[in-house]
């Protein structure tokens, strides 16, 4: 069940009331380049990085093979990979890219660039750990240090919300002109061999639709100015106006979620709700660990637990009175960092579910678990200890508001 502000929706099994694909055994990577061929963006630009390489390598092939028609660039470096985008977005092109961790890191100066000057770009992220040490393996750092950029986040636990939040994306950032992410969590969905439901292609085309920028600096009829100096006496109005348009971007989130669900009968909006109705015990997680957070709410359930779980689908912009309405009856609260912030309370997420609940009535005890930094994995029985916890907290024991999940000690793992 999918929560947009206060409404939920399911999707109906009925297979006659939406259009069907077809089902395919991809890897998430392959499930993003499917979804850019049936795209067709104009521009492609892209440096390789482990795990996102996979994505550009098989877009490359259908590049070749004539299937789309798309102008690729190989450039030098990711910073030109989006710069390249800007550049095609600005003159008026349907621009897309892909990144991991350093990549994402080098680009971080263009970042902002794209998202001042409103480019509908779409970059799917295959989340990795930031170095150093060198790990490539999957943690949320990369995407939760861009989080303040002024782009759209949406987060996908498995292969098939990869494909759908790719479509999905394109129309998302065309309609508000602000630019989206697609993050994936590396290796662990870039990676892993899942059933997918490919559209047809043209019903993709028609969701879609054709691309008519506002604007173009090749329209030299109706000239325009793009990254400008922009000294005080008008800087803050600018700003000011990129904040309301991120702020209209919900809406926008929503509508398009909607319409997805009418044609093809699969819900999206601001989050996923399993099993909240009564739950007095709630987990929020982002990404792939949110599938194993269901598995272990299920065998909770069964021992008599009130456990759910909250998905947060779009981090960026955040989502803050649809949470504090779905968590502030909770007795306790787990939040589940894939990420930290060495300068704040906890991680990201941790900090932010804490911000959403300030001005609630009720203010559950809320306990940050730091969890899979570097790809560590996390199990069932993990995930249940945490579940275990959040109990005692609710029925008022004290407990370390951060918490690590698999940590090796000198008492043993924690959470084992």
């Amino acid at each position: 069940m999918f929560l947009t502000e206060g409404k939920a929706v399911t999707a109906e099994k009925s297979e006659g009331k939406f259009i069907r694909g077809q089902v395919k055994g991809l890897i998430g990577d392959d499930a993003i380049a499917e979804a850019m061929r049936q795209i067709n963006p104009d521009v492609v630009a892209a440096y390789p990085i482990t795990p996102q390489t996979l994505i550009v390598e098989k877009f490359a092939e259908f590049v070749a093979d004539g299937l789309v028609d798309t102008e690729m660039i190989h450039v030098e470096s990711e910073h030109s990979a989006m710069s390249a985008c800007i550049g095609a977005a600005a003159a008026g092109a349907r621009a897309m890219t892909s990144t991991a961790s350093q990549g994402l890191a080098l680009m971080w100066e263009m970042l902002y660039v794209a998202s001042s000057l409103r480019l509908p770009i779409v970059m799917a992220v295959t989340n990795r750990a930031l170095n150093s040490n060198l790990n490539i393996h999957c943690d949320h750092s990369d995407a939760m240090g861009a989080r303040d950029s002024g782009w759209i986040q949406l987060y996908s636990e498995n292969a098939q919300e990869a494909y759908d939040n790719t479509i999905q994306a394109v129309k998302i950032a065309e309609s508000i002109y602000l630019p989206v992410m697609v993050c994936l969590d590396g290796f662990v969905v870039s990676h892993s061999l899942e059933p997918v439901e490919v559209l047809p292609d043209e019903a993709v085309k028609e969701f879609i639709g054709e691309f008519k920028p506002l604007y173009s600096l090749l329209d030299v009829d109706n000239p325009i100015t793009v990254g400008p100096v922009d000294l005080p006496p008008y800087y803050m109005e600018h700003k000011r106006s990129q904040w309301e348009a991120i702020n209209r971007a919900p809406a926008i989130v929503l509508e398009v979620g909607m319409e997805f669900y009418k044609r093809f009968g699969r819900a999206y909006g601001f989050v996923e709700a399993y099993r909240l109705e009564d739950a007095e015990i709630i987990l929020v997680a982002m990404g792939s660990a949110a599938g194993t957070v269901k598995a272990a709410i299920d065998i909770a359930r069964s021992n008599g637990s009130k456990a759910g779980l909250l998905k947060i689908r779009m981090y960026r912009p955040f989502p803050w009175s649809a949470i504090r309405k779905l968590l502030c009856n909770a007795k306790a609260i787990g939040v589940m960092d894939r990420a930290l912030s060495f300068n704040g309370e906890g991680g990201p997420l941790f900090t932010d579910i804490k911000a959403a609940l300030y001005e609630a009535e009720k203010h559950p005890k809320v306990i940050n678990y730091i969890y899979g930094l570097g790809g560590r994995d996390i199990t069932l029985r993990q995930i249940l200890n945490i579940i275990e916890q959040l109990e005692a907290v609710g029925r008022g024991e004290p407990v370390e508001p951060i918490q690590w999940v698999g940590l090796r000690t000198k008492e043993g793992v924690t959470f084992a």
